[in-house]
């Protein structure tokens, strides 16, 4: 039902487009990822024109399409940078549309960042969620350790502050 890809290359417009529009299915959600509601197009398109401008270099991208091309989900690995930090890595904006949710998606979008990683040589990844979201069970159920919260960390797309838990996982 789904093809899940690495994007290595400046992707076509249809998939530009669809990741556009996965970031804004998911802030106006309710998705804690860094965006206040009702985020804007514009917004939206700068955010992956950076994110893009990475991939390659310190950032993997992987994309969930259908069979119609359609962008369902995404998630992304920030790659260590420092000399003493490239055996870890950073998953960042698990994010699944909504009409696309409860299939498995975003278990199967991060078996394939942590396949991504091990290519890589990643033996460390961490990454955080908001505390009491589906996203911190969907990561335990995946293995990954919880290391603590801290309080009013991140705010919902409405503004309100919420902890944020911290997870890591040895690969």
């Amino acid at each position: 039902m789904f093809t899940i890809q690495l994007l290595a290359t400046t992707p076509s417009t249809t998939i530009h487009n669809g990741l556009i529009d996965l970031l804004i299915d998911s802030v106006e959600g309710g998705a804690s990822v860094g965006f206040l509601s009702p985020l804007k197009r514009e917004t939206a398109n700068a955010f992956w024109q950076d994110m893009l401008r990475e991939v390659g270099s310190s950032r993997v991208l992987l994309v969930a399409t259908t069979e119609q091309s359609e962008v369902a989900g995404s998630v992304q690995l920030a790659l260590g940078q420092k000399e003493n930090g490239r055996h870890r890595a950073e998953v960042q904006k698990l994010l699944v549309h909504s009409r696309y949710r409860n299939l498995g998606l975003g278990r199967r979008l991060m078996g394939a960042i942590e396949i991504e990683a091990r290519q890589r040589g990643i033996t460390l990844l961490v990454l955080d969620t908001i505390e009491g979201e589906i996203a911190e069970q969907l990561y335990l159920k995946l293995g990954y350790v919880r290391v603590g919260e801290i309080p009013n960390y991140a705010s919902f797309p409405n503004g309100r502050l919420w902890a944020t838990v911290i997870f890591y996982k040895e690969l």
